[in-house]
């Protein structure tokens, strides 16, 4: 799976593949013509009501996928680009450093096929070196 580049309809198309489930069943569910669900397959954005509706559908998180790239690829701010001022917000606040066991294999199969060395997932990725090390220990990678 890249996660650099989403093409999320074709993820949907390759999960409807995979569970089985017919055609008339997802048009029921998403109250859509076949020609519409066909032409989801074939798109690389969706509204979030209905990626939601997929997600219920196929019992699978898309909206993780989303979050995972941004884990990954969303570019480090700076401290001395712009000083926030703490204003009070609605919305909830998510700590970006919460590794999913996805992005932990991601990370360690560019390492282990060679795709990457150690220090260029750690400047690449802003993976601290302490955790990245944590991970190669419990996983077994650590050169003997």
């Amino acid at each position: 799976m890249d996660l650099k580049n989403l093409n999320i309809g074709s993820m949907i198309k390759e999960k409807v593949a995979g569970n089985g489930i017919e055609m008339s069943r997802i048009c029921k569910f998403l109250n859509c013509r076949e020609e519409e669900i066909l032409n989801m397959y074939e798109s690389s954005a969706f509204d979030t009501e209905m990626l939601l509706r997929w997600s219920k559908l196929l019992e699978y998180d898309f909206f993780r996928l989303y979050s995972q790239h941004l884990i990954l690829y969303s570019p480090q701010s700076s401290m001395n680009y712009m000083q926030k001022k703490k204003i009070p917000d609605s919305l909830p606040v998510f700590r970006k450093s919460l590794y999913t066991k996805e992005i932990i294999e991601f990370v360690l199969d560019k390492i282990r096929k060679g795709e990457m060395t150690k220090s260029k997932v750690i400047s690449d990725y802003k993976i601290p070196k302490s955790t990245l090390y944590k991970w190669l220990h419990k996983y077994n990678l650590m050169e003997k």
